[in-house]
């Protein structure tokens, strides 16, 4: 009997510890990205859509994160706002299944905004997560369950901070100079959170910094020479005084480039924060902004702002959903791809991959559609469109014209698709 019992908990000793070591290989699992910097960044370009997230204790306000401290709200009562928050609806898997769901393939998440607050357990502040009625790691358990997942995650970091007493601007809006800051000694504390947070949750797609307020070139690339000590190939963006690895336009899309690359970083409503009734932009504007990112060769990030509670608004996480619905049937035309070779224009804009160029028709005003593809020197085998129906490929001295009827005409965008002899 004696034997038995011995060889039943030896059994569940066994199940126990295999269990947990495969729960501690799922967690630590390699990223499902490359670690090498240059093929990082072409995967990041392929991925071409990603979630940004902007969130903490300003949210129980609804007013602008970082910028409406000293505004809108005191500065005395902004800095509080953290003993108050307790977002208890806040779930990291639904999070990720939100992005998921919406054909993103990455998560900037706000670790910490102009106002100094922390997302996370960090050790350099006080003026954290940890220190709220929620005494939880946000940042940990979105790493964890990006991992599960299979997303890949980014830290949005802002360059400044308004609450610090060594940065010499404060609130409101980093207008107001402090009598006596230490920007060297700040530059340290700014380095210090980066590299723990790289050390704690990485590897990290990308480091987002923003704002980098008083920080010039070298200042700026003494930080990305830091961070890369502790993770190599991590991309960086353009926000830390230094030029980095991307360009960030901000609400508006970029220009069509091929010489350097660059992300479009855009509200699902019109706050970055959440703000209670904030109309929801149309399916229309949300694919428009992703296709015409892709057509002119660059990502598109995408911001939602979750509510105090921690939950995504419905409204917001519908509209997402609705996005992903349409890359389940288009998404061929967008992941993967790159620019061109036709330059955006009235019509719309065009994706390239291999020999097949994907003419994303946008915008119509004639009873047919008939559009004139200038001379890019190439030779197109075959034209379709590819959600089926009549199109007619017409040579001409300046390149070819294609023509179909208005029929064919989809409510928000039209994929043409051109297969070339060489590409």
């Amino acid at each position: 009997m004696k034997e038995c019992k011995h060889i039943f908990l030896l059994t569940a000793l066994f199940v126990v510890t295999t269990v947990l070591s495969a729960c501690s290989k799922k967690e630590t699992a390699k990223p499902v990205f490359p670690e090498n910097h240059s093929e990082l960044l072409e995967w990041w370009k392929d991925a071409r859509f990603g979630m940004f997230i902007h969130w903490g204790p300003v949210s129980l306000k609804g007013t602008e994160i970082g910028w409406s401290r000293g505004k809108e709200i005191p500065v005395s009562t902004y800095d509080s706002l953290y003993l108050s928050f307790n977002p208890v609806k806040f779930n990291a898997g639904e999070w990720v299944s939100i992005a998921a769901a919406a054909g993103m393939k990455y998560i900037i998440f706000t670790s910490k905004h102009h106002d100094g607050f922390c997302n996370w357990d960090t050790r350099y502040t006080d003026y954290n997560i940890m220190h709220s009625p929620f005494r939880r790691d946000v940042v940990k358990e979105l790493a964890e369950a990006c991992r599960r997942q299979g997303i890949a995650l980014g830290i949005y970091h802002s360059t400044c901070d308004w609450r610090h007493p060594d940065f010499p601007m404060t609130s409101p809006g980093g207008s107001v100079e402090r009598e006596v800051s230490n920007i060297d000694r700040y530059t340290e504390y700014l380095k210090n959170q980066s590299v723990e947070i790289i050390e704690k949750y990485g590897p990290l797609l990308v480091m987002w910094y923003d704002y980098p307020q008083r920080f010039d070139s070298i200042r700026g690339q003494s930080v990305i020479e830091r961070i890369r000590e502790v993770q190599p190939g991590i991309l960086v963006n353009d926000r830390t005084g230094a030029k980095g690895d991307f360009d960030t336009p901000e609400q508006r899309i970029g220009e069509f480039q091929d010489t350097r690359p660059w992300e479009t970083c855009m509200t699902v409503c019109r706050q970055w924060a959440w703000k209670p009734g904030d109309p929801v932009k149309s399916l229309e504007q949300c694919l428009h902004g992703l296709i015409r990112s892709a057509g002119g060769d660059g990502n598109f990030l995408f911001n939602v702002g979750p509510k105090p509670d921690g939950e995504i608004e419905p409204l917001q996480a519908e509209r997402l959903k609705e996005m992903g619905q349409w890359l389940q049937k288009y998404g061929h035309t967008i992941y993967g791809t790159r620019g061109g070779p036709y330059k955006p224009t009235g019509w719309g804009v065009s994706t390239r991959k291999g020999n097949r160029i994907f003419l994303h028709i946008l915008q119509w005003d004639t009873d047919g559609v008939k559009i004139a593809l200038p001379d890019v020197g190439l030779k197109i085998r075959s034209c379709r469109l590819v959600d089926g129906g009549e199109v007619i490929l017409t040579p001409s001295e300046t390149g070819y014209t294609i023509e179909f009827s208005s029929k064919e005409l989809k409510p928000i965008n039209t994929v043409v698709e051109l297969e070339t002899a060489d590409l």
